[in-house]
């Protein structure tokens, strides 16, 4: 079976650190490109982060310097390491990879 499942998830202070997971089964995921998008209340699906097969990552601009997205293919593991959080990155992390999502991880921050 396909599929992509995050944990990670959780409730964490302004300026706490968070550490997401996402774990892919049913495909050859050195193979790919994968990323990291997040839903934010009242807000489009947006990019977080992606990291292509040769590790090399691209950040959007609102996370990079709080973010760092890895990837260990012998796990077929993707990794987001989130630092200095704050109450608008409150919302649900997915991985990605093409067409196929996770089913998200609740990221909440408290002011």
């Amino acid at each position: 079976q396909v599929q992509l499942v995050e944990s990670g998830g959780g409730l964490v202070q302004s300026g706490g650190s968070l550490r997401l997971s996402c774990t892919a089964s049913g495909i050859i995921f050195s193979l790919y490109s994968m990323g990291w998008y997040r839903q934010t209340p009242g807000k489009q699906r947006e990019m977080v982060a992606t990291i292509s097969r040769a590790g090399v990552p691209i950040y959007a601009d609102a996370m990079e310097g709080r973010v760092t997205i890895s990837r260990d293919n012998a796990k077929s593991t993707m990794y987001l390491e989130m630092n200095n959080l704050k109450p608008e990155d409150t919302g649900v992390y997915y991985c990605n990879r093409a067409d196929l999502w996770g089913q998200g991880t609740q990221v909440t921050v408290s002011s």
